[in-house]
């Protein structure tokens, strides 16, 4: 009923929150309003949630906004008030780039040196800082092993697991019904809210009552979107009473085209969904429950798609498993089928399956589950082969597979997030561009968008909100670039773009993003300067990137003779003056005027009204398209004007480079030759405990998934 209550507190604020975790298979969770998932539907079992005997309360986690993540702790504060409520603390810990830094800045190494140090290693251990050293291909290759720093190292590989600070635990709150500050002594965090000083163990342990209030950056992103459609069609989206079956949603996720989309677009998911062509909301529950260490371990993905496909027949150890196996062709794939297998083949109730399945995780209590699982299902009649059989299944699944009601939880946002996106792209890319949910930078999102044919817009300090916005401009033929005119209606001629949010820009501040919309619209850049006041180097790069386009259309050749963006980044030089307080800053006499040479200066007592004289336009020569493209590069990040690998067409074609679009053609097993800008890599621990670099890149018409095995990193990685 708590959570019930904080539930619906969060929503009557217009914050997103669903559930996730295995509260989800609780029948009452479901109709006292916390959850959205019907448990009968989906067949997921209370007792994974709640079990007789369990001495810890159970966990009922809610997904709130990532963006006022904040905003609800807050709501929840105000309701039960401070004196018994505040947010869990967590104790960080010395991990390797924390150890190096802090022994670093100890032994008196420049700031530069030590971020480039730190940066250098990935987020382990600091007492494997050495072995990292010797085993990493990267490392080796990089000299950090010279004697200068192997004290360095040593000193900061002891500092391994010593508490460095206190932190606000990422989602957690407590509940006290007494007076929290009796039991528990409390700070202020540095977010202004009460920080207890015990962990979530402690909290547990005191028998008070943790919530946990987790940020997604999905549920951002997706209200973010519902806003755009709202804004800019006037149609309100309720995206929790779409239809849960649309054809056109499922037929783009069995094409992998789900960049950008919760939890199935990464490399290995679009893998997977491409094979296993998910029809229904349960499909997808069993794309995200396979795509687990569990099932991995297991070998269970490969059986579970032959089966699923036809090419073998469903086949189960025991007839008596043919219910709790059956949605799934024998293949175990969710917890609620191991509590299922323990209960039918030792006649156990679903609770004493829940506490077996718990102790699978624990090596030292496996042993004896094994056991007492064996005698029982002996005693029952079941033959020895097919007892040992089931029991390895159980024991390589059992620990680390996935929860049926957390993948149910899972699978909703999955499906509303394809669903935007296959019928509002263009503000569904708004709101994962200004959110950033996925595990790819915004340049791989933004480059999808570009082959959805939706066309990406330079910032402009007229048009720019703060965030990415869906914005309506005039159609273009895909030839010319040129205006189709057989359109007889003007909404037929337009189509949905998407301008880049001033936030994009390198070093803005919310400040001067909050100057530049407050003071607009803005007719020249002069009147730019004088009213929005943003800093001399802000303003320099929102020229570099086009914000001042529209102001000054058709450049030099254009009627009237229009400034470049040289001219316009001379101009802001003029305007700003030359700059002064260098030599007084080095000498530490700072005055007002000193401290303020950033910002651009004016003279408004009309002897600068003669700036464009002394920069004409045409003056300096246009940037070039290959310049427009580094200074988005550097300044946005992102290649907005044109994919930078457009730039080599002809050299690649000329060597036979492969791209992306054309890869489904090729023979299996043929050498090919791919290029592309490198997007991302990750390396994660895989079934054979080999080291394999996992890198992305990106060629202009999709995305090139490499694999680097341990084999060929030393001379390739």
């Amino acid at each position: 009923l708590t959570v019930a209550d904080v539930a619906q507190l969060i929503r009557d604020r217009g914050i997103r929150c669903a559930i996730r975790g295995s509260g989800a298979g609780s029948l009452v969770n479901y109709l006292i309003g916390i959850s959205r998932i019907d448990p009968l539907e989906h067949g997921l079992i209370m007792e994974r949630f709640l079990s007789e005997g369990r001495k810890d309360l159970p966990d009922i986690d809610l997904d709130v906004e990532s963006a006022r993540r904040i905003e609800a702790y807050r709501a929840i504060l105000e309701r039960y008030g401070e004196e018994r409520c505040g947010c869990v603390s967590v104790m960080e810990t010395y991990r390797a780039r924390s150890a190096i830094r802090d022994t670093a800045a100890a032994l008196g190494l420049p700031p530069h040196e030590i971020g480039a140090i730190a940066k250098a290693f990935g987020h382990i251990r600091a007492r494997g800082i050495g072995a990292a050293l010797a085993d990493l291909p990267e490392l080796r290759a990089s000299n950090l092993a010279m004697p200068q720093l192997a004290g360095l190292f040593r000193v900061a590989e002891r500092l391994d697991g010593l508490p460095r600070h206190i932190a606000m635990h990422p989602c957690g709150l407590v509940l006290s019904s007494g007076t929290l500050l009796d039991r528990v002594p409390v700070e202020r965090s540095a977010e202004g809210l009460p920080l207890c000083q015990y962990d979530m163990d402690d909290v547990e342990a005191a028998g008070m009552i943790k919530l946990d209030v987790l940020g997604v950056r999905m549920q951002s992103a997706m209200t973010y979107a519902l806003a755009e459609i709202e804004r800019t069609r006037g149609e309100a989206v309720d995206i929790d009473m779409i239809d849960p079956g649309d054809e056109p949603t499922f037929e783009m996720i069995r094409s992998g085209r789900t960049l950008g989309c919760f939890q199935i677009e990464s490399p290995g998911q679009r893998e997977l969904v491409t094979r296993l062509a998910p029809r229904d909301i349960g499909d997808l529950i069993v794309d995200i429950s396979l795509f687990r260490p569990g099932p991995v371990n297991s070998d269970m993905i490969t059986p579970y798609l032959d089966i699923r496909h036809g090419r073998r027949p469903a086949c189960y150890p025991h007839l008596d498993l043919v219910d709790a196996l059956g949605e799934t062709g024998g293949v175990v794939i969710f917890h609620e089928q191991v509590l299922r297998i323990i209960e039918a083949m030792t006649a156990c109730s679903f609770s004493d399956s829940e506490r077996c399945r718990r102790n699978l995780a624990d090596e030292s209590a496996r042993s004896g589950v094994r056991q007492w699982f064996r005698g029982a299902a002996l005693r029952r009649g079941y033959d020895e082969a097919v007892v040992e059989c089931v029991w390895q299944v159980l024991e390589a699944f059992g620990g680390f597979g996935f929860c049926k009601a957390h993948a149910a939880a899972f699978a909703i946002p999955t499906y509303q997030s394809a669903w935007l996106k296959r019928h509002y792209p263009a503000a569904f890319y708004a709101g994962v561009l200004s959110h950033d949910p996925g595990m790819y930078p915004k340049r791989v999102i933004a480059g999808d968008a570009r082959l959805a044919g939706i066309p990406l817009l330079p910032p402009d300090v007229n048009a720019s909100a703060a965030d990415w916005q869906v914005e309506h401009v005039i159609r273009r033929s895909q030839d010319r670039g040129e205006p189709l005119r057989e359109a007889q209606t003007r909404e037929a001629q337009m189509q949905e773009a998407l301008r880049v949010g001033l936030r994009e820009v390198n070093g803005i501040s919310d400040a001067e993003v909050a100057g530049i919309i407050v003071c607009r619209p803005d007719g020249s850049l002069r009147d730019f300067c004088a009213r929005a006041r943003a800093s001399r180097p802000v303003t320099e790069r929102l020229v570099l990137a086009g914000a001042f386009d529209s102001l000054y259309p058709g450049g030099p050749g254009a009627e009237g003779g229009q400034p470049t963006r040289r001219d316009l980044l001379a101009r802001v030089r003029v305007l700003a003056g030359p700059a002064r307080g260098t030599r007084a800053s080095a000498a530490g006499r700072r005055t007002r005027r000193d401290r303020d040479h950033d910002q651009l200066t004016l003279d408004l007592d009309g002897r600068g009204d003669d700036v464009a004289r002394l920069v004409p336009a045409g003056e300096l020569p246009e940037l070039s398209a290959a310049e427009r493209v580094a200074a988005e590069l550097e300044i946005l990040g992102i290649d907005v004007s044109q994919h930078v690998i457009g730039f080599y067409d002809e050299i690649l074609g000329a060597l036979g480079v492969v791209r992306a679009h054309r890869l489904h053609r090729c023979r299996p097993g043929a050498s090919v030759l791919v290029a592309g800008v490198k997007t991302s890599t990750q390396t994660p621990a895989i079934r054979s405990g080999q080291r394999i670099i996992f890198a992305t890149l990106d060629d202009a018409t999709g995305q090139l998934n490499l694999a680097f095995f341990e084999s060929v990193q030393e001379r390739c990685a």
